[in-house]
């Protein structure tokens, strides 16, 4: 009997996309024939070598609403010929082409909303942008049969506004050993402070946790891995404001790379803030990052993430972005030696709990019916 084949589109960074990635890997491996379409850049890291199948489409536009609209037009087109099984949707930027062929040709399709897409600030700054997703949403997302999304608060505002059944997959790293990287010349000696993802956007605290190093002392050492929209002006802040020896800009790099990394800090950083729903609801991968590197967490106190370090304390919470408050707090942390002990060996017993071993089976009860 020839497999079941599952197509999977996604407009982020492949290469980045933990959750593709191991939600992909996972359907591999229950037997389903997995073909992944992504976006291509001139700018974009090599495919590493999946055990599923990946391509990518490459886009000429790389800002604003053109951006979104290339890349559906020739996902669309893609979609149109591809022999598939089933198709499989992440996030509203990719559900349109998915929802019309999947209806046309008369095929399942899956959701899977990596947040609550809407609430983003880059649509709040735009309401034509986003009356037209809104648009398109409304529409489609109460039609889906099979949605699921990163947490419960995600799940329980579409739940609300829309009435599906939603499943919850966290966004947890597997269990693995990782052997971090030589340390840095420059990081000897040095506390490391750390903030990654490929989301350092706007009012993800970015520019607050830079301005907070102007009130620690020189043997602290901030690092930025990764992307996002703020990067440039952190970059240029950062030269403005004479820190430049002080904190360190490490641009994309893989996820296999960013694991060898992220150990060697003391405390990682996750600043969403709290104006936007987005933002709000977030669970942001980072966070379950540091806890399986046993790096305890500075965090805003945004419902989901406030939850799992209250839970495990593994972590502290902060409820403003005042770059002296940040500063504040990191000394609080490093100045008590037990306690910073503490969380770390918190955050690695944590991670014996909130891993992709255990979620991955809830994933499992989804697909199995379809293959």
């Amino acid at each position: 009997m020839s497999k079941k084949i599952i197509t999977v589109s996604v407009i982020s960074e492949l290469t980045t996309d933990q959750r593709v990635i191991r939600i992909c890997t996972a359907l591999h491996e229950m037997g389903f024939d997995v073909r992944v379409i992504a976006r291509e850049f001139s700018d974009s890291l090599p495919l590493d070598q999946y055990i599923f199948k990946a391509k990518r489409i490459r886009c000429f536009f790389r800002k604003g609403f053109m951006q979104f609209a290339e890349f559906n037009v020739r996902l669309f087109l893609t979609l149109l010929f591809t022999r598939t099984t089933y198709f499989l949707a992440n996030d509203l930027d990719t559900l349109i082409p998915n929802y019309i062929i999947a209806k046309l040709r008369n095929k399942e399709i899956f959701y899977d909303t990596h947040e609550y897409y809407t609430g983003v600030p880059e649509l709040e700054d735009s309401p034509f942008k986003k009356k037209f997703w809104k648009f398109f949403e409304d529409r489609i997302f109460p039609r889906l049969k099979t949605v699921y999304t990163v947490n419960e608060s995600v799940r329980n505002l579409y739940q609300k506004e829309y009435g599906n059944q939603i499943f919850v997959i966290r966004n947890v790293p597997a269990l693995q050993l990782v052997k971090p990287r030589v340390l840095p010349k420059n990081w000897n000696n040095k506390i490391i402070l750390l903030m990654q993802g490929a989301g350092i956007n706007r009012n993800r605290g970015g520019l607050e946790l830079l301005q907070s190093m102007k009130y620690l002392p020189a043997e602290y050492h901030l690092v930025f891995i990764g992307a996002g929209n703020l990067w440039n002006v952190i970059v240029e802040k950062r030269k403005e404001w004479q820190l430049e020896n002080r904190v360190e800009m490490i641009g994309k790099v893989s996820p296999t790379e960013l694991r060898q990394y992220t150990p060697l800090a003391h405390l990682g950083f996750s600043l969403d803030g709290f104006e936007d729903l987005n933002f709000l609801y977030n669970l942001p991968n980072k966070v379950f990052d540091y806890i399986h590197a046993g790096v305890p967490v500075v965090a805003t106190a945004i419902p989901e993430v406030k939850t799992i370090l209250e839970k495990y304390q593994c972590g502290v919470c902060l409820h403003n972005l005042n770059p002296e408050e940040i500063a504040s707090q990191v000394l609080r942390i490093m100045n008590d030696q037990s306690y910073f002990h503490s969380m770390r060996t918190n955050a690695l017993n944590a991670a014996k709990d909130l891993n992709w071993e255990n979620e991955k089976q809830k994933l499992i009860s989804i697909y199995q019916p379809f293959l």
